[in-house]
């Protein structure tokens, strides 16, 4: 069997192959465990401050027991878990973090092949990162969604369905005790966000990618078929190794394409933008913005899944999961492009038919005509920006209005449910100094709460626009990674209370109603605010950290890197 380079380690001559297989068998492994047998890494993001990941460490077992049938040696090592819900000042502060410690575990250990154990929003994207640049025999197994809550009859889909629950509760709308019950039963079950959300948006690219089996993705993470998965994706792992099947050979400009398409089709997060530019990049894969305008225009979306449409994850499982919607759009996909199985992604789908109409929609009755995501541009985002159009609001997809702008989220926390606050329905909310650089970490700050006074009015929407992203749990008529963002000299960080912003997504087009002299003279008086951290991994974050449309990861790790 092949263990090429494990066997650098293990079948060393003289003292240090000795000492390295006497030191393993000290855990208790017999001699012949290394004879010629492929090294399998077990990569997992487990982690109690991780609730999504929570169950990894049983997923682990799974995979090892496939390792060991198919005849490798499961090693299992932890790195960082990114926990969505509970790490400041963001996740994605140490998305790249995580994909540095990935890839240095991989690279510097004796391993032949990687599973790569993922599920909360951030971790997916880092190990693939990880896993690109040190470019071994890798596959993903994902953790799965948790099981939907319930509540007065009513299933909740995690994060978005609290977040409208929580501005009814603002509202008075629901009670101090009816919000206890919501809190109690929203989130039930080991897993990742029950919705479209970032995590399940990542986790279902990872297998339009190739990176994961068919039909990995969105199997719940209390199913027992995703102990089945994970121990099939064990024996695969050890046949990857055998054919040295590289993350290189199947993430290709055709899979990243395929991806994108999926992403349209999903009504996936916007968060997804910023991660594929960045897992191609270390692939030096040229995808950028205009790539994802292109495709989403001719791709529907048919995903009829909250946060853009009515059902929950495992509704999206049951009617045949990533698989049957690729089968779907299969005509607007790269069905010659490989995937780790060995297999095309057109021999992976052909038999794979959506099983509910309502769920997976069909392409003459989509839940939006042109994908989820659309690319915006103008005089207020030279560098682009993003919209996720399938879920707002219609009637305010071409809109105009003027500014209210806060500086800082902390402004915008203080003053939002202010009754004096000068704004109305047709008011364009405008928050800066959120993005890589400015807040720094580019949290998910975007979804600016609708103000107290206009929600008592029964307003639910309203135009946001911000440097900052947005939980893809998330829902509105909210402008996103509006690039470049205003810390380092933007256009955003030069508008002003009053100034009128036209938004028209059908044109693509965001822009201020400001001559170009009045916006030169602006910018020229834009100072820098000195860096908010002096010293360690954060300042190297600010230092380093490249622009969300170029996919926020840092320079350095970019391949032709010279410093």
């Amino acid at each position: 069997m092949n263990n090429a380079r494990s066997s650098k380690w293990f079948q060393a001559p003289g003292y240090y192959g000795f000492s390295r297989r006497a030191w393993l068998r000290s855990e208790g492994h017999p001699a012949d465990m290394f004879d010629g047998k492929p090294i399998i890494g077990i990569c997992n993001s487990w982690s109690e401050m991780t609730n999504c990941n929570a169950h990894l460490r049983d997923v682990a077992d799974a995979v090892k027991r496939g390792v060991l049938a198919a005849g490798g040696v499961p090693l299992e090592f932890p790195t960082i878990s990114l926990g969505e819900m509970f790490m400041a000042p963001t996740t994605m502060m140490f998305r790249n973090l995580m994909a540095m410690d990935v890839e240095e575990s991989i690279v510097a250990n004796p391993m032949d092949g990687v599973v790569l154990l993922c599920g909360c929003d951030k971790t997916t994207p880092a190990q693939l990162m990880g896993a690109a640049s040190a470019n071994i025999p890798s596959l993903m197994v994902t953790g799965g969604p948790m099981i939907a809550g319930e509540w007065r009859g009513e299933e909740l889909g995690s994060g978005t369905d609290g977040r409208r629950l929580f501005d009814m509760f603002r509202a008075g709308k629901i009670s101090e005790e009816e919000w206890c019950e919501v809190e109690s039963c929203i989130a039930r079950t080991a897993g990742h966000c029950t919705v479209m959300g970032t995590a399940s948006t990542m986790t279902s690219l990872a297998e339009a990618l190739g990176m994961t089996l068919p039909g990995c993705a969105n199997i719940p993470a209390p199913d027992s078929r995703r102990m089945a998965m994970a121990e099939i994706s064990g024996r695969a792992i050890v046949e990857m190794v055998e054919k040295q099947r590289l993350p290189s050979q199947i993430m290709t400009r055709k899979a990243f394409e395929n991806a994108i398409t999926m992403l349209m089709a999903l009504g996936g997060s916007t968060n997804a933008v910023i991660h594929l530019i960045a897992i191609a990049r270390r692939l030096e894969v040229d995808i950028t913005l205009d790539d994802f305008d292109q495709i989403s225009r001719k791709t529907e979306c048919i995903a009829n899944i909250k946060p853009s449409g009515k059902y929950l994850m495992e509704q999206l499982f049951v009617a045949g999961g990533i698989p049957a919607v690729m089968n779907r759009v299969s005509d607007l996909l790269h069905t010659d492009a490989i995937t780790a199985n060995g297999k095309t992604i057109g021999e992976n789908i052909a038999n794979a038919k959506p099983l509910n109409d309502n769920v997976i929609l069909p392409r003459d009755k989509p839940l939006y005509a042109e994908g989820g995501i659309a690319i915006l541009r103008g005089n207020l985002a030279p560098s682009g920006a993003v919209i996720k159009p399938s879920a707002g609001s219609p009637e305010l997809l071409q809109h105009r209005g003027k500014a209210y702008v806060f500086n800082t989220r902390d402004e915008m926390m203080a003053t939002i449910d202010n009754e004096d606050l000068p704004i109305d329905k047709d008011t364009v909310l405008v928050m800066r100094n959120c993005g890589p650089k400015g807040a720094p970490g580019m949290p998910e700050w975007g979804l600016i709460p609708i103000p107290k006074k206009l929600l008592m009015q029964g307003v639910n929407d309203m135009v946001r626009i911000s440097d900052a992203r947005m939980s893809g749990t998330s829902f509105g008529t909210v402008v996103l990674h509006v690039a470049p963002e205003s810390a380092i000299g933007g256009p955003l960080g030069i508008i002003q209370t009053g100034d009128e912003i036209i938004l028209d997504v059908p044109a693509r087009k965001l822009e201020v109603v400001l001559s170009d002299e009045e916006i030169a003279a602006r910018m020229a008086k834009f100072k820098p605010a000195p860096p908010v951290y002096p010293r360690g991994y954060k300042r190297l974050f600010l230092d380093h950290v490249t622009q969300a449309e170029e996919g926020c990861d840092f320079d350095f790790l970019m391949p032709g890197y010279k410093g």
